[in-house]
């Protein structure tokens, strides 16, 4: 039997209702070599939002010629023998944006996260936005504190399915009440350390097994690596290259 590449496509941020991320999706989709691939939208992070689906559906369905399907895991209660089937039958699992943490509560408790890692390791795309980018590295810079008290609250390290190896932070050239992400995310790795893989809104990063590459929908995007090196936090831009590059080199200090 052949050994099926592992795919993730963690993007950073983008309205797919605008088309912002064409360039990343229709790579999401040449990665599957299927001519209609069956893509499946989990919106977990957004309370199984109607709306979100019907736009994604509406996006990879009627213009980029994907057989959509959702999974919901909220206002539904599938079995455990339904979720698999779901997952392990799609060419491509969407994840959506929205509360991380609740999202990955429910995959744990649910056993998502477990037939999530067969899907990766059959070779299946996994792929998704904020949340859904989030939910594939070790943990992730996440305002999922926003959903409980939106008045005040704190960015939080939200600890995801480890398929990747990094802190990751979405949407890193965004503000939050005035003040650049990128500077709560520099807060968080002068605090707690580790390796932050940083992406930009309509920028992705795509990594194939053992090997990875920058992507992107707009020229200005970019990601970073983000780390602290003698007690100061290092924001340092990845290259973009059409070549796949070693995944080891994200990680040197």
């Amino acid at each position: 039997m052949t050994k099926q590449i592992k795919k993730i496509v963690a993007i950073g941020g983008g309205e797919i209702r605008d088309s912002e991320t064409l360039a990343i999706d229709k790579e999401i989709i040449r990665l599957t070599q299927k001519k209609i691939p069956k893509l499946l939208f989990i919106p977990t992070a957004s309370s199984d939002s109607e709306d979100y689906f019907k736009g994604v559906d509406s996006y990879f369905g009627e213009k980029l010629g994907c057989k959509t399907d959702v999974l919901y895991l909220l206002k539904e209660t599938p079995s455990p023998k339904d979720i698999r089937n779901k997952i392990l039958n799609s060419d491509i699992i969407y994840v959506g944006g929205g509360n991380t943490l609740k999202m990955m509560r429910l995959w744990r408790r649910l056993g998502v996260d477990k037939i999530l890692k067969t899907a990766w390791e059959k070779g299946i795309v996994l792929c998704g936005l904020s949340a859904g980018s989030i939910c594939w590295f070790e943990s992730g810079h996440s305002d999922s504190m926003s959903f409980y008290n939106p008045k005040k609250w704190k960015y939080i390290n939200v600890r995801g399915l480890g398929f990747v190896k990094g802190i990751h932070c979405p949407h890193y050239d965004n503000e939050t009440l005035g003040v650049p992400r990128k500077t709560h995310f520099s807060k968080m790795i002068q605090k707690i350390g580790g390796m932050g893989i940083a992406i930009d809104e309509n920028c992705a990063i795509e990594f194939l097994d053992n090997k990875f590459r920058v992507i992107t929908s707009k020229k200005s995007a970019k990601a970073f690596r983000v780390y602290k090196k003698d007690g100061k936090v290092i924001s340092k831009r990845i290259e973009q290259t059409n070549q796949l590059m070693p995944i080891a080199t994200l990680y040197e200090l």
